[in-house]
């Protein structure tokens, strides 16, 4: 049972990094490349209808955290508890943004919540990346010092940074050279998913600039990618032994370049939405290929006093697990035929949505 729920924690994770990764992006568009009030309108027209429903995903995934992993769940909401709070206040900032900004048609007004809006999207995807970084490198659970844990096993808190900024002192911070690093491909990766969803959904003048800027994009997130891999052996002895052990699970990398491979040819899609559907691969497949390096460990421990936690040191018990069964699928089915209905009704290009509009 706890295989099971992981395999549903995970494919709700890699949904709300598809669906609400491409508000991000698109956000990150509108921060940088968006100089006229229409192409300001076009971004915002193209995620209006969609971005406070993509993070009904998010709400899921601490649902699933909750009920069905408890332990993971209380050490992560206590140990990465300030970064969390960050998240969350710059989740709020950029809901703000999206729906003050058309309240009040006064130029220093609607520019300062185009900034909260674009900035706001910066940071999530950048934080997002950097919690990627803090899953793979690990935690020092317990609170090891000099060879005691000074804590309950699975307990740990986390500052910022330390003064070191590397990943491998004993007393770690949220952010260092490797989480922020994974966290720049973040921002790279979700800026060119968040152009592809321009791309499909609007006739923006926007278009062709981002199309190129995709296709020169995908030339740096390759490089990126590949150096990722390469020191990600600082990190972890053995890094890709899952791979070696289970060859089957080859399908996920495959998947990753695939994307990143179809990027490339972004320029000459025929269709609009070839491109988002090569960044989704890409993102889906980064994810998964990343979490099944280190299954069954979900925080891997830092220290040898502790033992990392795996999804079957910190699941619910079986009867809790049975039970989720029975409630699941009706929730499942509940929202999966919202999505169809929301995304049947805004089918199609939004140029004249006019969201945010009064």
């Amino acid at each position: 049972m706890e295989f099971f729920w992981y395999i549903v924690l995970i494919g709700i994770l890699a949904t709300y990094i598809v669906l609400d990764g491409y508000d991000f992006g698109a956000g990150i568009i509108h921060l940088f490349f968006a100089k006229t009030e229409k192409d300001k309108k076009a971004i915002t027209n193209a995620i209006g209808p969609f971005w406070d429903a993509n993070e009904v995903w998010l709400i899921a995934t601490g649902g699933i955290l909750f009920f069905a992993f408890p332990t993971l769940y209380a050490a992560s909401f206590s140990g990465f508890y300030l970064p969390l709070i960050m998240i969350l206040w710059l989740l709020i900032f950029r809901a703000v943004g999206l729906e003050l900004r058309g309240q009040f048609h006064n130029h220093m007004w609607e520019a300062v919540w185009d900034k909260a809006f674009g900035i706001a999207s910066l940071l999530l995807a950048l934080f997002f990346g950097v919690a990627l970084g803090n899953v793979v490198r690990g935690v020092n659970l317990g609170m090891v010092e000099n060879g005691v844990s000074t804590q309950e096993p699975h307990y740990f808190f986390l500052p910022l940074w330390n003064s070191s900024f590397s990943p491998q002192a004993t007393q770690l911070g949220i952010i260092d050279w490797f989480t922020l690093f994974l966290g720049v491909v973040s921002v790279v990766a979700l800026m060119m998913h968040g152009a592809n969803w321009i791309i499909y959904k609007t006739n923006s003048d926007l278009n062709t600039k981002l199309k190129d800027l995709v296709y020169k994009l995908n030339f740096v997130l390759l490089g990126l990618v590949i150096v990722s891999l390469a020191i990600w052996h600082l990190i972890e002895k053995k890094p890709f032994h899952n791979y070696i052990d289970h060859p089957l699970l080859i399908i996920f990398p495959i998947i990753t370049f695939v994307g990143i491979f179809g990027l490339f040819k972004v320029r000459t899609f025929k269709k609009d939405g070839q491109g988002f559907v090569f960044s989704s691969l890409f993102l889906v497949g980064g994810f998964t290929s990343t979490t099944a390096s280190i299954f069954p460990v979900v925080l891997p421990s830092t220290n040898s006093i502790n033992p990392s936690l795996t999804i079957y040191n910190v699941a619910a018990d079986t009867y809790a697990l049975h039970t989720g069964l029975y409630w699941f699928p009706v929730a499942l089915v509940l929202v999966i035929i919202y999505f169809i209905i929301q995304y049947k009704v805004f089918n199609g290009k939004m140029d004249d949505v006019g969201y945010g509009e009064h």
